[in-house]
């Protein structure tokens, strides 16, 4: 497994090894060793899998209290995949990291805790799969605007299908410190 940096601090793509021969193919999308060889230490307590048309936008969703590290995939189509670094006192404060992922390239985006995370479908049907460190909690989920001026992620569309719950998140600049999460160094 190959780990690729990105513009955010802690946010890696990630490039499994992929054997194939005429039955298909075989890859370890997670294997902890491995994984902890690349700096990735984490607890995977919970897998989740949504299925979306082509132009849905899920996000960019963040959990305060009990903030989750994401390991993400696709399975069946592509999406484009965003983390925004809204950690207080981090150095990449305000910037995100993007990356394709899909069926085809098989590669998978990490996003450590405190990082605001969504993406948009791209393909007819997506099959989505991801890993958290922390378990869903409905009541401390917060989320930023995916459309914010400011951090000018280049989703390839300005009406793209969304829950009613993510028209009506703030900016970052709208969001109070209070409920933003805070940069812990390693």
């Amino acid at each position: 497994m190959n780990r690729v940096e990105t513009a955010v601090q802690g946010v890696y793509v990630l490039q499994p090894k992929v054997y194939r021969d005429a039955r298909g193919f075989f890859l370890e999308s997670y294997h902890k060793a491995r994984f902890s060889e690349l700096g990735i230490d984490d607890l995977f307590v919970q897998d989740n899998h949504s299925c979306s048309c082509k132009g849905v936008l899920r996000g960019l969703h963040y959990q305060l209290k009990r903030p989750q590290a994401k390991l993400c995939r696709v399975v069946g189509g592509s999406a484009l995949d965003v983390a925004v670094d809204i950690r207080l006192g981090s150095p990449t404060f305000g910037k995100y990291a993007s990356v394709i992922l899909s069926e085809e390239q098989q590669n998978e985006i990490y996003i450590p805790p405190g990082c605001a995370h969504g993406f948009i479908t791209l393909t007819a049907k997506v099959q989505f799969l991801y890993k958290c460190t922390e378990f869903y909690d409905p009541s401390d989920e917060a989320g930023i605007a995916w459309n914010d001026p400011h951090l000018r992620v280049p989703w390839g569309t300005e009406d793209p299908i969304l829950s009613d719950k993510d028209r009506k998140n703030p900016t970052l600049a709208e969001t109070p410190e209070d409920l933003l999460p805070r940069f812990e160094c390693d």
